[in-house]
C-alpha cells in the first residue's frame, strides 16, 4: 500500500502540533521562572518573546500542513517554497539535537522517553518536506 504524499504532510502537521504539548511542559520542568530571575528583564522578555515566535511557526506550519496538505503535496513553486521552509526548520532542529545537554534534566523514565521520541519526529517531519520540495 502506497502512502500519499499529501497523507504524510498530513501526519507532520498533526505531529507537529503533538509535540506543542511536549514543549509546553518546558519552561516548568527548567524552572525558568527561577533561573532566569537573575536575568536581566529585557533579556527574559526576549527569551519568552523568541520562544513564542519558534511556537508560533511551528503551529503555523502544522495548520498550513493540515489544511493545504493537497495543495502542497501538487507542488506549485508556492508549496515548494514552504516544505523547504519546513524541511530547514526540522533539519536544523534534528541537528541541534544533539547539542543540548539534557542528561540532567531527565529525571523521569516518561521525560527520557519524550526526549528521545523528539529526534526521530524531527526527521521525519525534514524528510517529509523535503521530499515534497523535491518531489
Amino acid at each position: 500500500m502506497e502512502i500519499a504524499l499529501a497523507d504524510l504532510i498530513r501526519v507532520a502537521g498533526a505531529g507537529q502540533l503533538s509535540i506543542l504539548i511536549a514543549s509546553s511542559l518546558v519552561p516548568f520542568k527548567l524552572n525558568w521562572k527561577r533561573d532566569l530571575a537573575s536575568l536581566p528583564a529585557l533579556h527574559r522578555q526576549m527569551y519568552w518573546t523568541y520562544g513564542g515566535y519558534v511556537v508560533l511557526g511551528i503551529v503555523a506550519l502544522a495548520t498550513i500542513s493540515l489544511a493545504c496538505a493537497d495543495e502542497l503535496a501538487a507542488g506549485s513553486r508556492l508549496a515548494r517554497a514552504v516544505c523547504i521552509y519546513g524541511a530547514l526548520f526540522w533539519g536544523i532542529r534534528v541537528c541541534l539535537q544533539p547539542v543540548f545537554d539534557v542528561k540532567p534534566h531527565l529525571t523521569a523514565w516518561w521525560l527520557t522517553a519524550g526526549y528521545h521520541t523528539l529526534t526521530p519526529l524531527f526527521l521525519f517531519f525534514a524528510i517529509v518536506y523535503g521530499y515534497a520540495a523535491l518531489h
